[in-house]
């Protein structure tokens, strides 16, 4: 931070909203009434304090290791996940009906996966077409009647939200593989609730602190056959994953293992992990690969990841996974758009939380729309992630947009379409002191004995001004999001 023009006094002051909706401002430029403690407090700091506190946060950081990889750079693919001093707030009022909404849409989900593994009733009433589940990348026929521990596919959701010009919550996406950034949402708390200890009682926040130990809760509750002490671990792709720092994280707090492919072996059914001591029996698997590289002798098989053997562990019900096999389908941004029809149909409802409109490059009509309008839509590929596959058309160049246009003709299920949404924007620090930056919210969901939606989530940041983008991998950072009691 560049102190000499950012004078910690007038950040408030000097701050303005953009023309669209602003976290902590209202559009007249008046501070929103849950921020003022917050607005006040950053006001008031003196030049030294400030500088003072943000560099204790980098060091707390850089000592703790809270890192991400970004695959394909050169000069080192391992750095430090920008965090940003200024909280996100979100009044208890607004996230009352967040969490009803995310309750609400992962118990669909759920009975969505439930019904295409089991008898197909939402394809043959109709309500999505049966070719673009059998095409899902990411859709298992061979697990079709398979059963899984509760009858629970997705155990742990990341569900990705935007607010637009109007400050309403849309869903942008469920991630419900593997979704990662929890462990940031956990450290990013600890290393505020040092550096602003006096902020937190003064504004009144809710915890996350119970996080791993509701993980671990989760993990437990299904364990095969209700044993009472079930050996839980976390299955990590290794050390060289963009999240293992995550995966280490959680295992540490949850007090379990954390073991990778060649830590287990699976012996008449059952899985075991080596150990000193000798083998010991593996109930539950907090899996943090995708389902590829699970079993070699099912599924890729030039996998080095995974375990041999552990899928037909997995059919026998001798080991749990979270989350089960399969799942990915209800990731496809194609099945995205019928979330709102599973709500009706599974559960006669209508969703508590809207979505981001939708065109199927699939259909005819709207592949016809999405070519026409290349240039003012966001289009993304099925089952990309991490800010991959995605043109924003407003800012695509000539060739970017040819480009696709290629793609979308070759494998129009692979693609859809969307309308450029502003995403709200959160004061933010940079160089020259306080400016808009654009922000999204990751949720996290957990889905046990009951469902718990953790109280805050990742909100991430586009640091680049102007920039849709908030992805680490592609420049974001994140903020901590305070709920407030």
């Amino acid at each position: 931070m560049d102190t000499a023009t950012a004078s910690p006094s007038n950040l408030i002051q000097g701050y303005r909203p953009a023309d669209l909706f602003d976290e902590m401002m209202a559009s007249d430029g008046t501070v929103r009434p849950y921020y003022k403690t917050v607005a006040n407090r950053f006001a008031e700091m003196t030049h030294e304090e400030l500088e003072q506190k943000v560099k204790s946060l980098n060091l707390l950081f850089l000592k703790q290791g809270i890192t991400f990889t970004v695959y394909g750079e050169q000069d080192g693919t391992e750095r430090v996940f920008p965090f940003d001093p200024i909280p996100r707030l979100i009044p208890a009022e607004e996230w009352e009906q967040i969490e009803h909404g995310l309750v609400q849409r992962i118990t669909a989900l759920n009975l969505f996966l439930y019904d295409i593994y089991h008898e197909q009733k939402i394809i043959k009433d109709g309500i999505i077409p049966e070719e673009i589940i059998l095409s899902a990348a990411h859709y298992r026929p061979e697990f079709v009647g398979c059963n899984v521990p509760r009858d629970i596919y997705i155990h742990v959701c990341g569900t990705d939200l935007l607010r637009d010009k109007d400050g309403r919550y849309l869903v942008l996406e469920d991630n419900g593989r593997c979704p990662s950034g929890v462990s940031y949402v956990l450290e990013n708390r600890a290393a505020m609730k040092r550096v602003f200890p006096n902020l937190f009682g003064a504004v009144g926040v809710r915890s996350v602190d119970a996080y791993p130990a509701d993980l671990l809760a989760m993990l437990r509750y299904i364990a095969p056959r209700e044993k009472p002490n079930p050996v839980c671990v976390v299955l990590t792709p290794g050390v060289y994953n963009s999240a293992y720092f995550e995966h280490s994280f959680l295992a540490r707090e949850m007090s379990i293992e954390i073991v990778e492919g060649n830590d287990l072996v699976v012996l008449d059914g059952f899985v075991y992990m080596r150990t000193t001591r000798g083998l010991l029996q593996v109930d539950v698997i907090y899996r943090r690969l995708d389902d590829d590289f699970l079993d070699p002798t099912v599924f890729r098989k030039d996998s080095m990841l995974g375990v041999p053997g552990l899928v037909d562990a997995v059919r026998r019900g001798n080991v749990a996974l979270a989350n089960a096999i399969g799942t990915g389908v209800a990731d496809d941004k194609v099945t995205y758009a019928y979330v709102p029809e599973m709500i009706r149909y599974y559960l006669d409802q209508e969703p508590i939380l809207d979505q981001v409109p939708t065109y199927l490059a699939w259909k005819e009509d709207d592949k016809r729309y999405i070519l026409d309008n290349l240039s003012k839509l966001v289009v993304k590929a099925a089952n990309e992630s991490g800010g991959y596959g995605m043109l924003i058309g407003p800012k695509a160049s000539k060739a970017e947009i040819a480009k696709f246009r290629e793609l979308i003709i070759a494998n129009p299920r692979n693609y859809i379409a969307q309308p450029v949404v502003s995403f709200s924007q959160h004061p933010t620090l940079v160089d020259s002191g306080l400016d808009g930056r654009h922000v999204d919210l990751r949720p996290f969901i957990l889905y046990g004995d009951d469902i718990k939606v953790l109280p805050g989530g990742l909100t991430r940041v586009a640091l680049k001004k102007g920039s849709l983008v908030v992805n680490s991998s592609q420049g974001g950072g994140s903020k901590d999001t305070w709920v407030l009691h």
